[in-house]
């Protein structure tokens, strides 16, 4: 215990007194590589223990439990939309991801969705078939 006592209270102040901390935001232009080379070990750890940190205080969220649709039509049970085959004309795209400004239309709200979260989540597009001549 004595070994740890003399670590904390003679040591640790004396490394902390020797780095290379500049005076002001200009003044870390003016670190030499070896100056930067002694503060790897402290701002590693310094890093190393604000991430464990915030791993341990993070709230834990299962994804099985996570609902679908955030917002859309929540006051009701269950979201349903009926449309009449006659008013979609040649071709109509149905959001299937939740996001969508113009739900239950699609809007491309899936593309920025599938760049952030490496998804690959698309519209449910309805085609008039063409009259075989």
């Amino acid at each position: 215990m004595e070994s740890v006592s003399a670590l904390i209270r003679v040591s640790l102040p004396n490394y902390l007194k020797n780095l290379p901390i500049p005076d002001s935001v200009s003044g870390i232009a003016s670190l030499s590589g070896q100056d930067w080379l002694s503060l790897v070990p402290f701002v590693g750890t310094v890093s190393l223990i604000v991430y464990v940190t915030v791993q341990a205080f993070k709230p834990k969220v299962e994804k099985k439990n996570f609902p679908v649709n955030l917002k859309i039509q929540k006051e009701n049970a269950k979201v349903v939309n009926m449309v009449d085959i006659e008013d979609l004309g040649d071709k109509v795209s149905y959001c299937r991801c939740w996001l969508s400004k113009k739900f239950p239309l699609c809007d491309g709200s899936h593309n920025k969705h599938n760049d952030e979260m490496g998804d690959n989540v698309g519209p449910l597009v309805l085609k008039r078939k063409e009259p075989s001549k």
